[in-house]
C-alpha cells in the first residue's frame, strides 16, 4: 500500500496562534487549504472564522492608514484632473472633427472590418470547439485508461481514475450526451470493480481454508519442537545437578530463532484481503465488506468445527485441531495488519464460541475413547494447540480444563491396560530365579531398576533373587509413571508430583498387589514357585522407594531433593501385608504337604511291646521334605521369611503328632511306642538345630529356634517317659519342665498310656519294682487329673 502524503504539521496554540499562522500564509502567498482543513478537522471552525475576520479588519485598517498618508497627494491629483478635463474637452471637440473626417475616409474600411469581425467570430467558435474537443478527448482517454486498468485487474488505479473523472471532469463535460453516458457508467464500473474484488476475496477464502490446516500443523510442529528442546534442556540440567555440576548450561543463553522461523514458515498471503478492503473503503462501503468478511469467516469456522462421524476421532483430531488453530492464527494476523477490518471483540467472541463447541465435542469424544494411549495422543495435541494459540493472545484455560476433568478417565484406562500387562507377565512367569548370562542383560534387568544395592557388576552367569516377572513389572510401573507425567504435564496448575504419586499408589495397590494376590490364591503354583512369588513381592516392596524416586525425577524434582524428602507410598505397607500373606500361604502349602506324610502316623503301632530300632516311616518322609523345603527356601526367601515358613512347618508337625495322639484312632499307648516317638523327635530336633545354624538364623538372635517349635510334643514325651509323671501336678516342676502342656490334653493321653502291652506274657515279663513305681505314679497322675477336671 502506498504511503499517504505527508501533511503539514500545524501547532494550534489558541486563537492568536491560528491568526498569526493565517497571516503568515497570506503574506507568503501560500495555500490556505491545509490550514482551513485542520481547523474543521480539529472541530474549531469558529476560531478559524474569527481569525479570518481579524485579518480582514487589520487589512482595512492598513488601507485607511495608507489613504490617510496620501491624502494631500490625492487633492493635488484632483486639481490636475480638473485641468486635464478642460484639455479633454478641447481634445474631444478636435476628435469629433477628426472623427467625422475619419468616418468619411473609412467607409470602405468598415466593410472590410465587418468581414474581419466575422472571421474573428469563426475563430472564436473554432477555439471553443477545440476546447470542448480537448475536454472530451481527455475524458475519453481517462475512460479508456480506466477500462484498461479494470481489464488488467488494477482496481486501485482504476478507482483513482474514476474519482478523477467524477470529481474533476464530469461536471465540466460540455457535451450533454457524453456527460450523461459517463455519469451513468461510473456507478456500473464501481459495481463491477466491487464484484471483481469480492470474487478475488472469495477465491482467497477458499484458498485460506485449505491453507489453515497447514498453517496450524506448522505452528503445532514448531511448538512440539520447542517443547522437546525444553524437556531436553531440563533433562540435561537434572543430570548435571545429579552429578554435582551446577555450572551454567551451555544452551541456557543461546538465542532462540524459532519464532522467526515460524513466522517465515507462516508467510501466508493476505494481499487479496487488504486490496478488497481498501477498494471497499475507497468506494465508501467499507462497513459492508467488514460485515461480509466476518460472516463468511464465521461460516467457515462453523464448517471447520464439524467432524466426520465415519472416521475415528483418533485419526481426525489432528487435522481438526490444526484447522481450528490455523483459522485463529489467520484471524489474529488480519486483526493486527488489516486496519479496522476486525475488532478485538469480534475475535474474542469468535474464539469463545469455538472454545464452547470444542469443549462439548472433546467431552463427547473423550467419553467414547477406550485406550489410554489414544487419549494421551489427543491430549498432547490439544496442549500443543493451546500453547500455540496462547502465544497469539487467546485464552486457552477452558481447553486445559477439559484435560483436567478427563485425567481420572485416562488413568483408569491406563490402570486397566497395566492390569492386563501385569496379569500376562505373572501368568507367563515360570517363577524360577532369573539367570543372567550377559552384562547388557544385567544392566537391562537389574541396574536399570536398582534391584541390587551394590553397583558392582557381578560375575556371570548371575542368579538373581527374583524371577523374570520382577523387571517386567518394573518396566510397566516406570512406563505408567512416564505416561502419567506426560498426560498431567502442561495440564494446568497442580502439584504434579503429588498427583502422580497418588496415581502410582493406585497402580501398586489396585493393580499390582491385586494381581499378585489373585496369582497367590489361584492355587496353581508349586511350593518353589510360591516361594519365588513371595521373594518377588519382597523385591517389589523394596522397589517402592525407587518408583517414588523415578516419579520425582519425572516431575522435575532433583534427585538430591527427592532423596532428602521422607515421602512414602501407601503401597509399600500394602505390599508388605501381601508379602506376609504369601508367607502364610507358603506355610499352609508346607503344612498341607506335611499332612500328606503325617497320614502315615495311622500305620504306627502305638501298642508295640518292643522299642523300635529305627525312626518311623512318616518321620523319614517328613525329614526328606523338610530338607527340600529348607534348601529351596534358603535360596529364594529372605531369612525372616525362611524362619516363618520352617517354624510353621516344624510347629505343624508337633501339632499333627499331638492331634493324632488325642484322636480316637489311638486307643492305647505303650512305653515302647513313646520311646519310638522319642526317637522320631530326636531326629527332628537334630535336623532343626542343624538348619537353624547353617541358614544363619542363629546369627539373627532369634529368641525362638526351630527346636522350640517342638516343645509341646517334646514335653509330652518327656512326661510319659518320666519315672515320676505325677510331678506334672507340682506347679514348680510343671512350670519348669511341662509349661507348654495343657491339662485336658495330658489327661486324655495319660488315660490311653500303659507301660506295656495288654498281652499276658507282656504283663508277666515286664513286672519289676521300677515299673511298678512309675505305674503307681502314673495312676496318681490320672486320679489327680480327673479330680482337677471335676
Amino acid at each position: 500500500m502506498a504511503d499517504e502524503p505527508k501533511k503539514r504539521t500545524i501547532v494550534d496554540s489558541g486563537d492568536g496562534g491560528l491568526g498569526m499562522g493565517l497571516a503568515a500564509f497570506i503574506a507568503n502567498g501560500e495555500d490556505l487549504g491545509p490550514m482551513i482543513r485542520h481547523g474543521f478537522d480539529s472541530g474549531k471552525p469558529e476560531a478559524l472564522t474569527h481569525s479570518l475576520r481579524s485579518i480582514v479588519k487589520k487589512k482595512e485598517v492598513e488601507i485607511e492608514e495608507l489613504c490617510r498618508l496620501h491624502y494631500e497627494d490625492f487633492i493635488l491629483a484632483v486639481d490636475e484632473l480638473r485641468g486635464v478635463m478642460v484639455d479633454a474637452e478641447e481634445l474631444k471637440s478636435m476628435l469629433s472633427g477628426e472623427n467625422s473626417h475619419l468616418q468619411e475616409a473609412s467607409s470602405a474600411l468598415l466593410l472590410k472590418l465587418d468581414k474581419l469581425l466575422e472571421l474573428y467570430s469563426v475563430k472564436k467558435n473554432v477555439g471553443e470547439a477545440m476546447t470542448i474537443l480537448k475536454i472530451c478527448v481527455k475524458v475519453i482517454t481517462l475512460c479508456m485508461a480506466c477500462n484498461s486498468y479494470i481489464a488488467e485487474a488494477k482496481f486501485h488505479p482504476a478507482l483513482k481514475t474514476l474519482d478523477l473523472i467524477e470529481h474533476g471532469y464530469l461536471q465540466n463535460i460540455p457535451v450533454k450526451m457524453i456527460k450523461k453516458v459517463v455519469g451513468r457508467q461510473i456507478p456500473l464500473i464501481k459495481l463491477h470493480i466491487e464484484k471483481k474484488a469480492c470474487g478475488e476475496f472469495n477465491d482467497w477464502l477458499v484458498h485460506i481454508r485449505r491453507m489453515s490446516k497447514q498453517i496450524g500443523q506448522v505452528s503445532i510442529s514448531h511448538a512440539s519442537l520447542a517443547r522437546q528442546k525444553e524437556e531436553e534442556m531440563r533433562a540435561r540440567q537434572r543430570e548435571a545437578e545429579e552429578h554435582g555440576h551446577a555450572g551454567p548450561d551451555q544452551h541456557m543463553y543461546t538465542l532462540d530463532a524459532e519464532n522467526t522461523d515460524e513466522e517465515t514458515a507462516l508467510d501466508f498471503d493476505l494481499t487479496p484481503v487488504y486490496r478488497t478492503h481498501h477498494i471497499h473503503v475507497r468506494l465508501g462501503i467499507g462497513e459492508k465488506f467488514r460485515d461480509y468478511y466476518y460472516k463468511n469467516r464465521q461460516m467457515q469456522l462453523s464448517l471447520d468445527m464439524q467432524i466426520s462421524t465415519s472416521q475415528p476421532f483418533l485419526e481426525s483430531h489432528q487435522p481438526f485441531l490444526a484447522q481450528v488453530a490455523g483459522f485463529f492464527i489467520v484471524e489474529q494476523r488480519v486483526l493486527r495488519t488489516a486496519e479496522r477490518l476486525l475488532t478485538e471483540s469480534q475475535v474474542e467472541a469468535t474464539w469463545e464460541t469455538a472454545v464452547a463447541k470444542m469443549t462439548s465435542l472433546m467431552e463427547s469424544q473423550f467419553s467414547r475413547i477406550g485406550t489410554a494411549s489414544h487419549l494421551l495422543l489427543i491430549k498432547d495435541y490439544i496442549t500443543l494447540m493451546a500453547s500455540v494459540l496462547r502465544k497469539y493472545g487467546y485464552q486457552t484455560t477452558p481447553l486445559i480444563n477439559i484435560l483436567s476433568r478427563s485425567r481420572d478417565k485416562y488413568h483408569q484406562l491406563l490402570l486397566s491396560e497395566c492390569r492386563r500387562q501385569v496379569d500376562d507377565i505373572l501368568a507367563n512367569d515360570s517363577y524360577e530365579q532369573m539367570v543372567i548370562k550377559k552384562e547388557y542383560e544385567y544392566n537391562m534387568n537389574v541396574t536399570a531398576f536398582h534391584l541390587e544395592p551394590s553397583e558392582v557388576i557381578p560375575e556371570f552367569p548371575y542368579v538373581a533373587p527374583f524371577s523374570s516377572s520382577v523387571p517386567e513389572v518394573c518396566r510397566v510401573v516406570r512406563s505408567f509413571v512416564e505416561d502419567s507425567v506426560s498426560y498431567l504435564s502442561y495440564g494446568g496448575d497442580m502439584n504434579l508430583y503429588e498427583v502422580v504419586k497418588a496415581y502410582l499408589d493406585r497402580l501398586l495397590i489396585e493393580v499390582l498387589n491385586d494381581c499378585l494376590l489373585n496369582r497367590m490364591y489361584a492355587r496353581s503354583l508349586a511350593m518353589s514357585q510360591m516361594m519365588q512369588l513371595a521373594g518377588n513381592i519382597s523385591v517389589l516392596e523394596h522397589a517402592c522407594d525407587l518408583y517414588l524416586l523415578h516419579c520425582a525425577q519425572q516431575c522435575g524434582i532433583p534427585k538430591r531433593v527427592a532423596e532428602r524428602s521422607r515421602a512414602t507410598l501407601t503401597a509399600r505397607a500394602v505390599l508388605k501385608a501381601s508379602q506376609n500373606a504369601a508367607y502364610n500361604a507358603l506355610i499352609n502349602m508346607a503344612n498341607s504337604k506335611i499332612d500328606d506324610f503325617m497320614v502315615l502316623l495311622e500305620d504306627v503301632d502305638w501298642i508295640v511291646e518292643e522299642t523300635p530300632d529305627n525312626a518311623n516311616d512318616y518321620m523319614n518322609e517328613v525329614l526328606i521334605y523338610l530338607e527340600t523345603l529348607v534348601s529351596t527356601a534358603s535360596e529364594i526367601l529372605p531369612l525372616e521369611a525362611l524362619y516363618k515358613v520352617v517354624s510353621g512347618a516344624v510347629g505343624h508337625i508337633s501339632d499333627s503328632i499331638m492331634t493324632t495322639l488325642l484322636s480316637d484312632g489311638v486307643k492305647r499307648l505303650t512305653m515302647s511306642a513313646v520311646l519310638g516317638l522319642d526317637m522320631d523327635l530326636k531326629m527332628l530336633e537334630a535336623f532343626a538345630d542343624e538348619k537353624f545354624h547353617i541358614t544363619g538364623l542363629a546369627d539373627m538372635g532369634k529368641e525362638t529356634t526351630f527346636r522350640d517349635c517342638l516343645v509341646e510334643i517334646r514335653q509330652l514325651v518327656n512326661l510319659l517317659s518320666s519315672s515320676q509323671p505325677e510331678n506334672f501336678m507340682n506347679p514348680v516342676i510343671r512350670g519348669k519342665n511341662y509349661g507348654s502342656l495343657d491339662y485336658k490334653k495330658v489327661s486324655i493321653i495319660v488315660d490311653k498310656f500303659k507301660d506295656s502291652a495288654d498281652g499276658l506274657f507282656g504283663s508277666l515279663s515286664n513286672r519289676n519294682t521300677k515299673q511298678n513305681a512309675r505305674t503307681r505314679s502314673l495312676d496318681v497322675l490320672k486320679r489327680r487329673l480327673k479330680d482337677f477336671g471335676h
